[in-house]
């Protein structure tokens, strides 16, 4: 059998000289990377920026064509942030905050201000599930009297890549690898980890995504944040910094990763039904927007560099002041012309709010604007109706691809004497960037304050309780165990030495590679940091059902009474419930009424629910505990850890199901057990019971 021939690199095109070697060879026998117009690149690690610590240059030609490059991938879906689901509502604060900013739509607390808001995936496309794990974008839209304001966030305050010059690297890292079109919406690969194994600094986001941040419940209840360091102007023209956070009113919650892979199969569209739902229902998500200010003197105390997007500051250095609420209680009218059209740029401010240096905030500022022509077909996305503000728009830019409106008189120009009644610029209350004196030379070098790519990830992960630090030592396994390349595995093992040794230990045991780590030597030594509380989901567990949903499953000759017992606790608590049948057509109760189901047994898994309860009779039980749906149903539940109610016909099919009695799953047959079940309920998860059920890897 003759071999087969290699395909030959692409050289010069045809009849012309194939190009110079001067430059094509570099150091360990690498080519040399370059620009498409072939000019050798000697730093592509770094923006240019004035200064170590400065604001990015325009003139940065590599950084633009790269990112423009980036930018224009994909038509017309969004590269990254693909699958969305969004909202309309509206904000308002508590008091005014013109002691920090001039923003005017802080000011007033009688006013709302109507927004738009956008929740997304990172990695997946617009097809892709709701919960693979996986950054949540979270996206806000003031449609203010001075104009918009675009806060463009995430659901983990910090991010994987300092400098924006690396953003395409990262995403397509993580996106589906290029020779094969796969996995979709899936960090679980060797090119993802190669990149992340080869970055130290993205070891503090890291512990982030694999914690139970990247698998929420609902995107009811998510937090947000800026990521980023930005400045508040107040009308004196003093300046702070701030860092931008959003609290869900309901608290917090994720699911355990066997639920995130049964919801997917199960639900693919679970976070968008949950919210879309939830809106139509009248249960309006809610939540705070808070803010950490400090001022530069505060900035240069702290022990890492506020311009760094790889670091947070915990609460307990610089506590949280709450500014407003923002209520989201419209659904769109459609998807595609709202939720898909919504242009969202951070260079969208207003007066009172600024930016800091940070590289990749600067970079995120050119980024998003031009990815906009790309995808909504040139300059004119801000006319679309969802992007339009509410106050007035008055310039002297005309036509352009999709121009929407139709521009009068001879005049597109300013200044001029042609047209006295046109707009003019406004010295006394147009925008003004906030004076600040920069310097430097123009370099490609990371600062020596962004060097410290180990401590804070500590942090994180010592802040975490047990459960969470398992679930991170699980995620990590589970990941690293799809990486086909070993050598891989044993730098993220080196890495994973210098956050913490133990969970060094637990992955390495998973994987069956103890005493395989690459070691890795850290710029800077990793510090012991105090631990922040706040950073525990399961520490800030709100201890509430409201707007948590129960999955009542009822069989022919249940408890009538105690179910209307059970609904009547449910909603008292602000929670809502859902009926399952074997059939979807209900069950017969005790009194002969037929209740009709929300769900058949097939379309509504117990792992759509926050609690789950069984009602039936000793004749249908009996035939349930041969159904494998029925006894996987409740098996489940217990294995996801969640409180369970039972009534006594139905411990024959706990029994089926192996589930055991403990402090979470209850016996009830009147209002007092009822009482009980739903304070269990309540407390979320019951933690103690993981151990016994699964192991690390």
């Amino acid at each position: 059998m003759a071999s087969k021939k290699k395909t030959p690199a692409p050289t010069a095109a045809k009849g012309l000289a194939a190009p110079a070697e001067t430059h094509q060879t570099a150091q360990e026998g690498h080519a040399v990377l370059t620009t498409n117009q072939g000019l050798p690149i000697s730093d592509n690690q770094n923006s240019l920026r004035a200064g170590t610590r400065g604001p990015a240059l325009l003139e940065d030609f590599i950084l633009r064509e790269k990112i423009t490059h980036f930018d224009h991938e994909r038509i017309p879906e969004r590269i990254v942030h693909a699958r969305g689901s969004g909202a309309h509502g509206y904000f308002q604060p508590y008091e005014s905050a013109a002691d920090i900013t001039k923003a005017a739509f802080l000011q007033d607390p009688k006013k709302r201000t109507e927004v738009f808001a956008r929740f997304s995936t990172v990695a997946g496309g617009a097809g892709s599930v709701d919960l693979p794990r996986d950054v949540r974008g979270f996206s806000v839209k003031f449609y203010t009297q001075e104009g918009n304001y675009d806060f463009v966030g995430n659901n983990i305050p910090v991010f994987f890549i300092q400098d924006a010059i690396k953003f395409p690297d990262v995403i397509h890292a993580v996106k589906m690898e290029p020779d094969r079109g796969f996995p979709q919406a899936a960090s679980a690969h060797a090119t993802f980890w190669d990149f992340i194994s080869l970055t130290p600094e993205s070891m503090h986001m890291i512990m982030w995504v694999m914690s139970d941040r990247a698998i929420p419940r609902s995107l009811r209840m998510i937090e947000g944040f800026g990521v980023h360091t930005f400045r508040f102007v107040n009308a004196e023209g003093t300046s702070n910094f701030v860092k931008i956070h959003w609290r869900p009113t309901i608290g917090s919650a994720a699911v355990v990763w066997d639920e995130a892979v049964k919801i997917s199969g199960a639900d693919p569209d679970f976070h968008r039904r949950d919210l879309w739902e939830s809106i139509d229902k009248g249960d309006f998500p809610e939540w705070e927007l808070s803010v950490q200010v400090f001022d530069e003197a505060t900035a240069a105390k702290l022990d890492f560099d506020v311009l760094d997007p790889t670091k947070l500051i915990p609460e307990e250095i610089i506590p949280l002041r709450k500014l407003g609420k923002m209520v989201l209680n419209r659904n769109p009218d459609n998807h595609f012309a709202e939720t898909e059209q919504v242009a969202f740029c951070p260079s969208h401010v207003v007066p009172g709010i600024e930016f800091s240096d940070d590289p990749l905030l600067q970079g995120r500022l050119f980024s998003y604007l031009d990815t906009q022509l790309s995808r909504l077909g040139g300059p004119n996305f801000h006319q679309l109706p969802v992007n339009a503000p509410r106050c007035p728009m008055r310039n002297f830019q005309r036509d352009g691809l999709r121009q929407m409106e139709v521009p009068v008189g001879r005049v597109a120009y300013e200044p001029n004497s042609l047209a006295p009644e046109a707009p003019r610029e406004c010295p006394t209350h147009g925008f003004r960037t906030h004076p600040e004196e920069v310097s430097g030379e123009k370099i490609r070098k990371r600062s020596e304050t962004f060097a410290d790519h180990y401590s804070q990830a500590r942090m994180f992960f010592r802040s975490m309780s047990e459960p969470e630090q398992n679930h991170i030592a699980s995620a990590l396994a589970f990941e690293l165990a799809h990486v086909e390349i070993k050598p891989i595995r044993q730098k993220m093992l080196g890495h994973l030495q210098n956050i913490d040794q133990a969970l060094h230990d637990t992955v390495a045991a998973a994987l069956g590679m103890e005493g395989q780590a690459t070691p890795i030597e850290p710029a800077v030594t990793p510090r012991k940091l105090e631990a922040s509380p706040t950073l525990s989901l399961v520490g800030k567990n709100p201890n509430t059902l409201k707007g948590r949903k129960v999955g009542i499953f009822i069989a022919d000759g249940f408890n009538a009474v105690l179910l209307a017992t059970l609904k009547t606790a449910i909603t008292k608590e602000k929670a809502r419930f859902a009926l399952i049948a074997p059939k979807i057509g209900g069950a017969t109760g005790n009194d002969g009424v037929l209740v009709e189901a929300d769900h058949a047994l097939s379309g509504g898994p117990s792992c759509f629910f926050d609690a789950v309860a069984v009602l039936t009779s000793a004749e249908s039980c009996e035939l349930l505990v041969t159904e494998a749906a029925a006894v996987n149903w409740l098996r489940d539940a217990f294995g996801h850890l969640k409180a369970i109610a039972f009534d006594a016909s139905a411990l024959p099919l706990l029994e089926a199901a192996s589930v055991e009695q403990d402090a979470a799953v209850l016996q009830i047959g009147d209002k007092k057990s009822v009482a009980t079940f739903i304070t269990a309920a309540k407390a979320g998860r019951l933690w103690e019971r993981e151990p016994t059920l699964r192991s690390i890897g």
